[in-house]
């Protein structure tokens, strides 16, 4: 109602907050979806910083595709670019440690591929993208087996070699029982650093350690200098903010 159909603008993807870009891809396809023809050029690529003010990506093309495109484009890069800048602080709490970060399963629906592609973008580390490429067996899967012994036999009778093998405890106790069985990785699932020092020196190199539970920007250092190899984050993508981004027009011609 107010655009002409033949008017052509130029406008910018803009940070109002500073934040690690991502999602750039996903906001050039929104643009072509509707106008093919237009040119998106990319001025901060993902995976780097953005500071407030900063221009990401310029576009140029149909005006009429540029507004309708326009939220579709921002909604995936605000909530991507709030998930990789998430990340990155957790990822800078841990700086010079042995501690990678983690992401979970816990996205949003049909989005996890690129909830977890930010994470990527923000220094972090993906988990299993599903329960078809590792076998994680928590506490419901013991009681419902009998035992923790017996869902690790299960789970090796069924998982092929390729398939590397979880599990979860939430004592040392239960560790011990675990570290007989040869596992590939133990989930040490909210235990304080002083547990996890220990649970690490039981394990002594023998299998991943991963910690679980309680962590947040606070505790994530303390967690880390534990010695775990892996800290897991539910937050990165639950619970992240969405990073403040903007479309603004620079010119355009109304023909």
């Amino acid at each position: 109602a107010t655009v002409s159909a033949h008017a052509r603008s130029d406008a910018v993807i803009a940070a109002r907050k500073p934040g690690i870009v991502s999602g750039l891809a996903l906001a050039e396809a929104a643009f072509r979806e509707l106008d093919a023809d237009c040119d998106f050029t990319v001025l901060i690529e993902d995976g780097s910083a953005a500071a407030a003010g900063d221009t990401i990506a310029r576009i140029s093309g149909s005006s009429r595709a540029v507004l309708s495109a326009e939220r579709v484009a921002l909604n995936f890069m605000g909530r991507m670019c709030g998930i990789a800048t998430l990340t990155r602080r957790y990822v800078d709490a841990v700086a010079g440690t042995s501690a990678q970060i983690v992401d979970t399963r816990k996205t949003t629906p049909g989005l996890r591929a690129f909830e977890k592609y930010a994470v990527r973008c923000g220094g972090g580390h993906n988990h299993r993208f599903g329960l078809f490429d590792a076998v994680l067996i928590k506490d419901n899967h013991i009681v419902a087996a009998g035992s923790i012994e017996a869902a690790i036999k299960s789970a090796k009778a069924v998982a092929g070699h390729m398939t590397k093998i979880e599990v979860e405890v939430d004592t040392l106790e239960q560790l011990e029982i675990v570290m007989r069985e040869n596992v590939d990785c133990v989930l040490l699932d909210n235990m304080g650093p002083d547990e996890l020092r220990k649970a690490v020196r039981m394990v002594a190199g023998r299998c991943l350690t991963e910690a679980s539970g309680s962590v947040n920007l606070d505790t994530v250092r303390a967690i880390a200098e534990t010695g775990v190899n892996m800290i897991s984050v539910g937050a990165l993508t639950h619970s992240a903010p969405v990073l403040d981004l903007g479309l603004d027009f620079i010119a355009a011609d109304k023909a």
